[in-house]
């Protein structure tokens, strides 16, 4: 089982505070006003974007609720305290500007699904120089801390507790590597992380001869935590990005990756596409 993040403890926070204002017949603009609060301070602790929730709002909110039960406020102010650490994402907060990373952190199985880009936590040291600098957001100076994020990043798939990974990359992102030595090294990368027996990650490639498939809405990201913790769809974008939630979304986006995994190529055959590449650029 996958350790929890920050980030999920936040998630855990969020949830339990909007349960408990649910059941005490509350809305949000009737709690805040009660606390004297901006409606705004209380929805970013029910979100989870009050990245460091005081736990003496924390014990207002309970007392303002109801919670009597001494075991369940100590439970709860105790995700309080846990949702203020910090993980090792914070120290790159010029890098990473949403709560994705923590998100990864925790998730026991990822699914990915790739149009345009590698996925971030396949990718070579090169790539993702050539990729960062192409963004024009960075100055040079400012690359190999992008670099060093992304690297760090990417230890999860070979610690102790490592999810279950599963991409597909559509052949556009294999292609757009061009030629020479990019290429070479990345793709090599990909066939060295596909053949190790010490993890657990599936690679497939969806060709360009796949034709009109499901995935042509854009590239997205399914996180499965443990079973206290319901499931995330990410999809990316410049700044924290949109997460669903609602059981609807993540089984549309389900059904989506089911779909893109069934018009790839299967993962010995993507291996093979890939080492074919190789061959041909030796």
């Amino acid at each position: 089982m996958m350790p929890d993040s920050p980030t999920i403890k936040r998630r855990q926070l969020s949830n339990e505070l909007r349960r408990l204002r649910l059941a005490a017949g509350m809305t949000v603009e009737q709690a805040a006003d009660a606390l004297e609060w901006s409606r705004a301070r209380l929805g970013h602790i029910e979100t989870g974007r009050r990245k460091k929730p005081l736990v003496t709002d924390v014990k207002a909110l309970l007392d303002l609720y109801g919670l009597e039960s001494l075991r369940e406020r100590e439970a709860v102010l105790d995700l309080a305290r846990q949702a203020r650490e910090s993980g090792w994402w914070t120290r790159y907060d010029d890098v990473f500007t949403g709560r994705f990373p923590g998100f990864e952190a925790a998730a026991r199985k990822i699914g990915t699904y790739e149009v345009a880009l590698i996925p971030g936590l396949l990718q070579t040291p090169s790539y993702m120089r050539a990729t960062t600098e192409a963004t024009l957001i960075y100055d040079a100076e400012d690359v190999q801390r992008v670099i060093d994020g992304r690297l760090k990043r990417q230890e999860i798939l070979t610690g102790k507790d490592a999810p279950d990974y599963w991409a597909v990359i559509d052949e556009h992102a294999i292609r757009r590597l061009g030629e020479g030595e990019m290429l070479r090294e990345q793709v090599q990368h990909l066939v060295d992380i596909a053949e190790d027996p010490g993890n657990s990650v599936t690679i497939q490639v969806l060709p360009l001869d796949a034709g009109l498939h499901a995935g042509l809405g854009g590239p997205f990201v399914i996180l499965d935590f443990d079973d206290a913790n319901s499931p995330i769809v990410y999809l990316e974008t410049d700044t924290d990005g949109i997460y669903l939630e609602q059981p609807g979304e993540i089984e549309r986006y389900r059904k989506l990756f089911l779909h893109v995994q069934v018009a790839a190529m299967k993962p010995p055959r993507s291996l093979a596409y890939l080492k074919n590449l190789l061959s041909r650029e030796s």
